[in-house]
């Protein structure tokens, strides 16, 4: 079955699966301690976060029963909640290695999975808009912008439910790498859509660019840390006055 078909009639059903996953994640740490004293940045990004995964899900839903004109309006809408999103991450990133020190590898590396998932991220939406008149291309691009979101999930159910896993992930400086599992895990559903879409269009389309753009930041989160260059890269973004 061509995936268009799947994209319009389920996309719904994937991005309500994966918040419920987020909501079982954060749940311990957050979101069953909203009413707790915490350091507001927290709550910035939490609701930037958990905003943008509703909005993903009652788009998608708006095309499944056909509102279109509903779908736009709110499309616009997030040309104003999107840049927020970006501002309430960068800046909750930002503070938080405020007080971090000589910067040791481990912190380079997530910088690297930080900074880089949010600029992923960016790309991703960028391409969904730029291409909001081809519907089939924008809604591709749309729901990839869950991928760079996976490993702050997929990091604490595994350090709950699923810690065996840890043996058989990389580390840095003796810090268990967690991200890898939810790299290889986006990645692989990233290389199965590319290839479900390539076997119905004959094309690689926006999956395959998703994918390349996830590759990279892996890679960076993974290899970067030992740059001079990410190094003096992730000094000045620390010295900006983004917090």
């Amino acid at each position: 079955m061509r995936l268009d078909k799947h994209l319009y009639q389920h996309s719904a059903f994937f991005i309500i699966g994966f918040f419920l996953l987020a909501l079982l994640a954060f749940w311990p740490s957050y979101y069953s301690r909203i009413g707790a004293d915490m350091e507001v940045r927290f709550h910035t990004h939490g609701l930037a976060m958990t905003t943008w995964c509703v909005l993903l899900i009652v788009q998608a839903l708006l095309i499944r029963f056909k509102k279109f004109s509903i779908h736009r309006l709110i499309g616009k809408v997030s040309y104003v909640i999107f840049p927020l999103i970006i501002a309430a991450t960068l800046n909750l990133i930002h503070h938080q290695f405020q007080d971090a020190g000589p910067l040791a590898n481990i912190h380079l590396a997530n910088i690297a999975l930080m900074v880089n998932a949010t600029l992923v991220l960016a790309i991703l939406y960028g391409l969904a808009i730029y291409y909001q008149k081809k519907p089939l291309v924008h809604a591709r691009y749309m729901i990839c912008t869950v991928f760079p979101m996976v490993t702050p999930v997929t990091d604490r159910l595994i350090y709950r439910h699923y810690r065996p896993l840890l043996e058989y992930v990389p580390t840095i400086d003796g810090y268990t790498m967690a991200p890898a599992v939810g790299f290889l895990l986006a990645d692989l559903i990233l290389l199965a859509l590319v290839i479900w879409d390539w076997r119905t269009r004959k094309e690689p389309g926006p999956f395959a660019v998703a994918l390349v753009l996830l590759l990279i930041y892996h890679a960076s989160v993974l290899y970067f840390y030992d740059s001079s260059i990410w190094r003096a890269f992730a000094e000045w973004f620390l010295r900006l006055p983004l917090s």
